[in-house]
């Protein structure tokens, strides 16, 4: 719903509110100085739409039909997770084109201009729509952030029933038959008599029943996360399944909007951390600044598959002398993601050098 206390007149000399509309051209970018081409720059938040113009909409469906009243065919946005995808496919639906900018792009831009609110940002957006990419909705993300999602749940379950198990018994080991008894109340186990068993033992129940569905739930996801990486080049690679491409193009969607291995590199938090000072140098690891849930992939299949690949092998038979436990798998993980980056950016089945 428009709020009529954020719109003022237009102003040929510039933005003056940080909630003013205005009309000048200036220094805009051409999709904003053609008039018979509506363009409209929106900064997304949970709750508000803040438009170009100083209009300021609820982030539901309201919000985005009273946004369609005005004539327009492309609208630029940042994207901000989920709060940004409803929005942007419920427009998208409706025949109009979104852009959406990069995060770091606009922030740059902040950092030149030296302002910072909603209504400076949506404009900025305009400016930047040269410099945009095309949204389409990716329904592996969705599958993959289900996924992870399952994941983490089925780990935390896991663990709180060794914790309620250590409690009540000297049981360590946890078969799924042993949870399916658990689940229908049937504990075949020896059991300390203790003032908190009958309690503790309800809660093995529930954490069984639950544990069994996420686990289900879990084979599902993954069946349906394969069939959505079938005949993908990532397969190409020895020792990259159906499974972990699907996980990885799932979270990296575009590989394109990495220029160079490094930069990929960098996104799975792989990238070293060496100091100089004179001429010392001292390595620190990795940043660990990047996905985490891409580094622990990588790092898992290097470790299990890297006999399987010419390429990781031969770095293996080139470091084991040099590099030990963590540190060489570390660095094999970073060499498999330089050969996914290359395989997948160029579109070219992997080839051992």
């Amino acid at each position: 719903m428009v709020d009529p206390l954020t719109e003022a007149k237009s102003s040929r000399g510039g933005v003056t509110n940080p909630y003013h509309r205005t009309e000048h051209c200036d220094n805009m970018h051409g999709y904003r100085c053609d008039k018979e081409v509506g363009i409209l720059g929106i900064d997304i938040s949970k709750d508000h739409l803040v438009t170009s113009e100083g209009r300021v909409y609820e982030n539901n469906k309201k919000g985005y039909e009273e946004i369609l009243k005005v004539k327009l065919n492309t609208i630029v946005v940042e994207p901000t997770g989920a709060y940004s995808i409803k929005p942007c496919q419920y427009f998208k639906e409706k025949g109009i084109k979104i852009l959406q900018v990069s995060p770091n792009i606009l922030w740059k831009e902040k950092d030149l201009r030296g302002k910072k609110t909603d209504f400076y940002d949506a404009q900025k957006l305009i400016n930047m729509a040269n410099k945009a990419k095309e949204y389409n909705y990716n329904p592996l993300k969705e599958l993959v952030t289900l996924y992870v999602f399952l994941k983490d749940l089925e780990a935390k379950y896991k663990n709180r029933v060794k914790r309620a198990l250590f409690l009540v018994s000297d049981e360590e080991k946890i078969s799924k038959e042993m949870l399916e008894e658990f689940s229908k109340g049937n504990f075949k186990i020896q059991l300390y008599n203790l003032e908190y068993t009958k309690i503790v033992l309800e809660e093995i129940e529930v954490l069984s029943k639950a544990l069994l569905e996420t686990s289900e739930k879990i084979k599902e996801v993954e069946k349906m996360i394969q069939l959505q990486s079938e005949n993908h080049v990532l397969l190409t690679i020895p020792g990259i399944g159906k499974l972990s491409s699907g996980i990885i193009i799932g979270i990296v969607g575009d590989i394109k909007r990495f220029p160079n291995p490094e930069s990929f590199v960098a996104y799975c938090g792989l990238d070293p951390i060496v100091e100089r000072s004179g001429k010392a140098t001292v390595s620190k690891g990795i940043s660990k600044k990047g996905n985490k849930y891409l580094r622990s992939l990588f790092y898992f299949l290097a470790e299990m598959n890297y006999s399987r690949n010419p390429t990781l092998l031969e770095f293996y038979e080139n470091h084991k002398e040099k590099l030990k436990g963590k540190k060489l798998y570390t660095a094999l993980a970073r060499k498999l993601a330089r050969i996914i980056w290359s395989v997948w950016y160029n579109n070219k089945p992997y080839e051992p050098k």
